[in-house]
């Protein structure tokens, strides 16, 4: 049986990681998302058990009590966590299985699966961050501002990370992504 394998793709909000992950999972259908339970509302488009999970406060403290999230953490006034039997049940199956955290949360997916193979995402600079953030049109400018301090911090976390990729042009980013995943592979 092949040996099941877990992704953790991270960064600060706004570098991309919803955009290159898209890209990547197109290329590769054999890669399972993890989907996230979260508290926030959902932003226009977005499906319930396609994109998130999306339950309310009350729910998902009861998925805390109940050891039922690998992670979870609060992030802009929202708590955010990865269920965990589907992704270890993909892993015992020999399947792969990647998940679009932040930073707290990769930290203790990291420590509950070591041989987690982590990737930070990185902007090409604060500047282009801010631009990108501003651009998607759905955060207020305190949000904004939360999101571009906390993004500072994150960033001096990458190097505990096992990659990490500038997402400054999106095609140099998915191979960078790519050729680690697919040439790093664990024994």
């Amino acid at each position: 049986m092949a040996k099941g394998r877990l992704i953790v793709l991270t960064g600060p909000s706004g570098v991309g990681k919803g955009t290159l992950l898209k890209l990547l999972l197109k290329h590769h259908p054999e890669l399972n998302l993890s989907i996230s339970a979260t508290t926030r509302p959902p932003r226009p488009g977005e499906v319930h058990g396609e994109h998130y999970f999306f339950v309310n406060r009350d729910q998902f403290q009861q998925m805390i009590e109940h050891d039922e999230l690998l992670e979870w953490a609060e992030f802009a006034g929202n708590y955010y966590g990865t269920p965990r039997r589907a992704v270890e049940q993909k892993i015992a199956q020999g399947e792969w299985v990647i998940l679009e955290i932040e930073l707290i949360g990769a930290r203790k997916v990291r420590d509950a699966f070591p041989n987690a193979f982590t990737i930070f995402l990185l902007p090409p600079s604060l500047e282009e961050l801010e631009q990108r953030l501003r651009s998607r049109g759905h955060d207020d400018e305190t949000s904004i501002e939360r999101r571009l301090s906390r993004a500072q911090t994150e960033i001096k976390a990458a190097p505990e990370f096992d990659i990490q990729v500038v997402n400054d042009a999106l095609d140099e980013a998915l191979h960078k992504i790519q050729a680690a995943l697919f040439t790093t592979v664990e024994c």
